[in-house]
């Protein structure tokens, strides 16, 4: 039982700083909105979740590398430097272990800009909106968690 209790908090856990480390990220597109050369960063949230609870290897055996956190939203780019298949494909820049922060990418711009800067303002600002509600969530989930088990301690 306590164990199925601390695997869960555990797994909410990390969620929570990889929704903090994945803000701050897309902080730092939305500063960096009139950078020129900027290019927007971001990371595969799904995959960096399960490497970091340990229930997916860094990288697959036929040499791609899923880059999107859901069906539909993003594609899959090459890891040996072939050319993304879609405007919406993320770039590996980071290498990507378990034990590592996750591999953050470069996204490929839908629209050319004249300065090279890829940040889509009003797409990172809804990707900051639903990342800080997911983050909110899980530490609601977190804390009732910990609600539940206390009050079941105390008798209540």
């Amino acid at each position: 039982m306590l164990d199925r209790i601390t695997g869960t908090l555990q797994f909410q856990g990390q969620a929570l700083a990889l929704r903090a480390q994945r803000q701050q990220v897309l902080a730092s597109n939305i500063a960096n909105a009139d950078t020129p050369n900027y290019q927007a960063r971001d990371f595969a949230f799904g995959e960096a979740l399960a490497r970091a609870t340990a229930k997916l290897p860094a990288a697959r055996e036929d040499g791609v590398q899923r880059t999107g956190t859901a069906p539909g939203t993003l594609t899959l780019a090459s890891a040996g430097g072939g050319e993304p298949s879609a405007a919406k494909a993320f770039i590996p820049i980071g290498a990507s272990d378990a034990s590592a922060p996750p591999a953050v990418l470069w996204r490929t711009p839908e629209q050319p800009s004249l300065d090279r800067n890829t940040v889509d303002l009003n797409r990172e600002r809804a990707n900051f909106a639903d990342n800080a509600l997911r983050y909110e969530a899980t530490l609601r989930f977190i804390n009732g968690n910990v609600r539940n088990v206390l009050s079941a301690i105390r008798g209540d």
